[in-house]
């Protein structure tokens, strides 16, 4: 066992194989090896549902590095000039719906291991998976499965950021009604859930806004260029006109 699979291991038994391996290397004379493995850090719930993900869950992570990819792209597009707005909401949405694919199956991680996905978990794992989607160092982060706390992405540009998903459903786990835990539990993901949606509405206002100051730009442009046309147009003509003149 090494490092790595330390970060592969479920949380409660990640200390004591931490400090096992530790002791290990230590016996062996590799005491630097043994500073280095006793420094690790547990992971935060978030992170730790992040490595397993990347650890079990290749093609989904796959396809949100690749949404990703192409959400940087069509803001670019964007901003530039060249893409329309339909371009842009369809890279938001593939990039949304793959954190949503993604913490659907963290859920069943968390599950089997013994820990609740809560609001918080859920904001804390949605914001490093739209980082690992969205920038490329967070993204290397993420890849590595290594992950000792969650990351937070700040967004595109233009006041773009990706929207946090929905919270998924719990009800074939629910406790019963008088149970003021799943009470509680269920306020909470239900304050995540007006959040989320409140995110995704200001997102998708930042997206318009950022289309209309693009769009703007480049009719700017195009009535420079229409400008400058009628102007060396009317010199031509004028410059025609004299010629005859002289002649």
């Amino acid at each position: 066992m090494d490092g790595d699979d330390l970060y592969g291991l479920s949380l409660d038994r990640f200390i004591p194989e931490r400090n096992a391996l530790a002791r290990s290397l230590r016996k062996q004379g590799r005491r630097d090896e043994a500073a280095q493995v006793a420094a690790l850090r547990k992971p935060s719930v978030a992170a730790w549902a992040v490595n397993q993900l990347v650890r079990t869950q290749r093609e989904p992570v796959a396809e949100l590095f690749a949404a990703g990819d192409a959400l940087r792209e069509a803001h670019q597009q964007v901003v530039s000039g060249h893409g329309g707005g339909g371009s842009l909401a369809a890279a938001v949405r593939r990039e949304r719906e793959a954190v949503e694919a993604l913490v659907g199956a963290a859920q069943g991680l968390l599950d089997s291991d013994g820990h609740e996905l809560t609001a918080a978990t859920i904001e804390r794992l949605s914001d490093t998976l739209h980082a690992g989607a969205l920038d490329l160092d967070a993204r290397e982060m993420v890849r590595a499965a290594r992950l000792q706390h969650e990351l937070r992405h700040v967004g595109l540009g233009d006041g773009l950021e990706a929207s946090a998903p929905p919270i998924p459903s719990r009800s074939t786990r629910q406790a019963p009604a008088g149970d003021k835990r799943a009470q509680q539990a269920e306020r909470e993901r239900a304050r995540a859930r007006r959040a989320a949606e409140a995110r995704a509405r200001r997102n998708a206002d930042r997206a318009a806004r950022a289309l209309q100051s693009a769009q703007e730009r480049r009719d700017r442009a195009a009535q420079a260029l229409r400008d400058a046309e009628a102007e060396l147009a009317q010199a031509r003509a004028q410059a025609h006109e004299a010629a005859r003149e002289l002649g």
